[in-house]
């Protein structure tokens, strides 16, 4: 499917990502700012998901390399992960067109919120690894087919979702679970654009150059993590978040 845009609506679509890819690889969210950015472009809805998913793919896969080689990240620890997440993510991408949306509209918005009160009550939270209270095993087949679906199916919200659990359930601190989301978000965002680009809702130009400045956001990003550690990734986590919910109210509830 082709989309004309002019080189302004470029200019601005790749610092849009840049911008995106820099917060996304600290605190999960970037596609609060590029899944609009694009609309605003006059992008349509369907060609938008699909190109947001080939341009998230670069800055996803380009900060799981960077914690990886810091260290953060075991492959062996991922493999049922990233294999139930593609699984999540490929089953909530079919998904799209038979459930209701409706009820995550209004589910995800109040989970986002008591996430934001419970971090602000804990101001511990997520500092120093804390109690494991699943598996590693159970965890990531259990996340990853719960979580990968619903990025597949829905998605605002998901970095956000998985660093929550890998610090309350597997019991990391939020530099290492940011590491780890990373590595769930590129499975997902991968699977994704499988689908969408099956059904030939990819504008590839603009994925690739939008791709492009991902690449140096999330790599600006990831470096600022592993030098300010868990105290920044709370710290950001905490306003995307915030930021989550405004936006979602706003999409699906006032500019209806």
């Amino acid at each position: 499917m082709e989309f004309h845009a002019s080189p302004l609506a470029y200019v601005f679509l790749i610092v849009a990502s840049g911008v995106a890819s820099f917060i996304d690889s600290i605190a999960g969210g970037g596609g609060i700012i590029t899944l609009p950015a694009l609309l605003a472009a006059g992008m349509p809805p369907h060609l938008a998901l699909g190109t947001n998913k080939l341009q998230a793919s670069f800055g996803s896969l380009t900060a799981t390399i960077r914690f990886g080689r810091a260290g953060l990240i075991k492959p062996r620890d991922v493999i049922p992960g990233v294999l139930a997440t593609a699984a999540g993510a490929a089953l909530g991408a079919i998904a799209v067109g038979a459930i209701d949306g409706s009820i995550l509209k209004i589910l995800i918005p109040i989970l986002l919120v008591a996430i934001v009160a419970f971090l602000l009550l804990r101001p511990r939270f997520g500092l120093a690894e804390g109690k494991k209270r699943l598996p590693w095993i159970p965890f990531w087949i259990g996340g990853g087919l719960a979580l990968g679906f619903y990025d597949g199916f829905f998605g605002p919200g998901t970095g956000t979702f998985w660093a929550i659990a890998l610090v309350g359930l597997a019991g990391l601190e939020m530099r290492g679970a940011t590491a780890y989301t990373k590595v769930a978000n590129f499975t997902s965002n991968i699977v994704s654009l499988g689908i969408f680009a099956l059904a030939g809702t990819v504008f590839v130009p603009m994925g690739l150059a939008m791709g492009a400045s991902s690449i140096l956001g999330a790599w600006a990003g990831s470096h600022l993590v592993l030098k300010r550690g868990a105290g920044l990734v709370r710290g950001v986590l905490i306003g995307m978040s915030s930021a989550i919910v405004i936006y979602i109210a706003l999409r699906y509830w006032v500019f209806k």
